[in-house]
């Protein structure tokens, strides 16, 4: 299966209102604001959506939503993963009912399953679908890392198309440059890691920054891919504050206060996160300011 996702993907926060209803009023002027501002797709529900405190509902009619509102002029993926099988299952056909592009599969986390696990895991949802998947790689969320020989098997099966790798462990991500088909894309799950993951085979980024700098980094993408390594890496270094200032606590933490100061009110986000503290909100605002955000 051949699909092209595209290479800047934003990994949407999911707005709150004041009672931490979803908004999804906000949620469509968010996604079509972020696809005008250089994102090819967006991903829903992962962890920058704060997939882990959504009802089923909820994601499903943020799914709706989003479809209706940018389906068509972009990709749109869904993380219908968890730690259940049989859950993940009813997620992603209730995603592809509503018009979903892909879906995202995240790692089982808690269960802390073995490789064998992870393999058969992944392999029965990717079964239930027509849908392309991508594989989402957390170790540092899920306590598991599915390892580049685990997810050369995967590849195998013929509508898993990619893999969000967020190891921060470039030796895996050459492994897996070495293992898997030309045809699979390799992502960056972290911003801060873009380049280096494009230099070693890469196709993208699923980013957080991206709300914020969504053409800059396709510019820097473009400019990788183009040939013109030296500008990459000057844009790289540009945004690396940046990139790492969204991390200073707790993701979407950050990326929510920073949409805040940029004029979009997404709503704190919902316990067990809490809100940045006092000097995290300064670093925030000092960081955003000297980017005239």
């Amino acid at each position: 299966m051949n699909i092209d996702f595209g290479r800047v993907l934003t990994a949407m926060v999911t707005p709150f209102n004041k009672d931490l209803s979803v908004n999804f009023d906000l949620a469509r002027k968010l996604a079509r604001h972020l696809i005008k501002s250089g994102s090819d797709g967006l991903v829903l529900t992962g962890s920058t959506g704060e997939s882990p405190t959504l009802a089923k509902e909820e994601k499903i009619e943020l799914y709706r939503v989003v479809v209706e509102e940018v389906g068509g002029k972009a990709s749109v993926i869904a993380n219908t993963g968890g730690n259940s099988t049989a859950e993940s299952i009813k997620l992603t056909q209730a995603a592809q009912k509503v018009g979903i592009d892909g879906v995202m599969l995240v790692a089982p986390y808690y269960n802390k399953p073995s490789q064998e696990g992870c393999f058969k895991h992944f392999k029965t949802v990717a079964e239930s679908t027509d849908l392309p998947v991508i594989l989402y790689n957390i170790p540092g969320r899920t306590s598991i890392n599915v390892l580049p020989q685990t997810i050369a098997r995967l590849s195998e099966i013929n509508n898993i198309v990619a893999v969000k790798e967020s190891s921060g462990n470039m030796d895996q991500v050459s492994e897996l440059s070495l293992l898997l088909p030309d045809n699979f894309s390799i992502y960056s799950g972290d911003d801060s890691l873009t380049l280096p993951i494009l230099a070693l085979g890469g196709k993208g980024v699923i980013s957080v920054a991206s709300h914020l700098v969504g053409e800059r980094m396709q510019d820097m993408v473009n400019a990788f891919t183009s040939g013109n390594i030296t500008l990459a890496t000057e844009i790289h270094l540009e945004l690396f504050p940046l990139f790492k200032g969204m991390f200073i606590t707790t993701n979407p933490v950050p990326i929510k206060y920073g949409l805040s100061l940029a004029g979009w009110q997404v709503g704190p986000p919902r316990l067990p996160l809490v809100e940045a503290n006092d000097s995290e909100k300064e670093s925030l605002k000092a960081l955003l300011e000297g980017y005239n955000l």
